[in-house]
């Protein structure tokens, strides 16, 4: 069990804020912003993160600042999330986490060259809630239980965790049921991936399907999902990563559609035929699209 939070003083950064809170999604305990103690950095039921000059997670002590500078973007966040074992869902889940990682290892300008973009666009994507919350996290140097500076941090540490937890959940038990398709249109042809109605999956199952496609390595040949409809007994059809290959607005005058977007990038059918969600794909299919 983790009695208490340390961490340090001054400024505070995003990594250091949301290494607190993701502990405290897992231990509800009194945060304190100082220099930790010899005591502190021995006492294995006290969390030192983002200070303390060394990475020893087996006594709780989370701090990157020693690292080579060559060593690869790692923050206190980073290491939090390595202990609590969900690092590498949360590098998948959450593209955020890199930038983060980044931000507080190369700082402004090296974290806009990666990006590929200037500086000043870099500046343009911070937010006022970014600022007040920080801000209110940097002025005092305690945070307690029930205070509501506290009470934010760990409903936002408990909702990242829950996040990543619940989706790895939810994609583990969906890729139990999906199928690839291979739909022929002449000598050319494209990939679909089908999820079948399955009553046993959460309602919000098609929406882990696109991390699905990537950790099948097939982003560069799925041109769409199929997925029960969660308003209706039939399916959905959308496109992956907006593929203008496909145009569902051809299904219109089609019967058994009840819906085709203007825009063609999704459409709702009552057909649970396979071979009938077959045909409205390959009909929806213009070869001389592009991405």
């Amino acid at each position: 069990m983790i009695s208490s939070i340390i961490t340090h003083s001054g400024g505070a950064h995003k990594d250091d804020f949301l290494a607190c809170a993701v502990l405290l999604s897992q231990h509800e305990v009194s945060i304190f912003r100082r220099e930790p103690l010899e005591s502190d950095l021995l006492d294995s039921s006290i969390a030192v993160l983002d200070i303390g000059g060394e990475h020893a997670p087996e006594r709780l002590v989370f701090d990157h600042h020693q690292f080579p500078r060559a060593h690869v973007p790692t923050c206190a966040l980073s290491l939090v999330l390595q202990y609590l074992g969900i690092y590498e869902d949360a590098r998948e889940f959450c593209p955020w986490l890199e930038v983060a990682e980044w931000f507080d290892c190369r700082g402004p300008q090296d974290t806009a060259d990666w990006l590929e973009i200037d500086r000043e666009t870099l500046g343009k994507l911070n937010s006022p809630l970014d600022i007040t919350i920080l801000k209110s996290f940097a002025a005092q140097t305690e945070h307690h239980p029930g205070e509501p500076v506290w009470e934010i941090m760990r409903m936002i540490g408990r909702d990242l965790f829950e996040f990543i937890t619940g989706l790895r959940a939810r994609l583990n038990e969906v890729s139990k049921y999906t199928e690839v398709w291979d739909i022929m249109s002449g000598e050319s042809g494209f990939k679909v991936l089908f999820l079948p109605r399955i009553d046993s999956l959460p309602d919000d199952a098609s929406g882990v399907l696109g991390y699905h496609v990537k950790s099948l390595g097939l982003e560069d040949e799925i041109l769409a999902i199929v997925a029960p409809d969660s308003r209706g007994n039939g399916y959905g059809m959308r496109r992956f990563n907006d593929d203008l290959r496909l145009d569902f607005s051809l299904l219109v005058e089609e019967e058994d559609v009840h819906f085709a977007h203007a825009r063609g990038f999704i459409a709702k059918t009552s057909a649970v035929d396979i071979e009938r969600l077959k045909s409205m794909l390959l009909q929806s299919y213009k070869e001389q699209g592009g991405n």
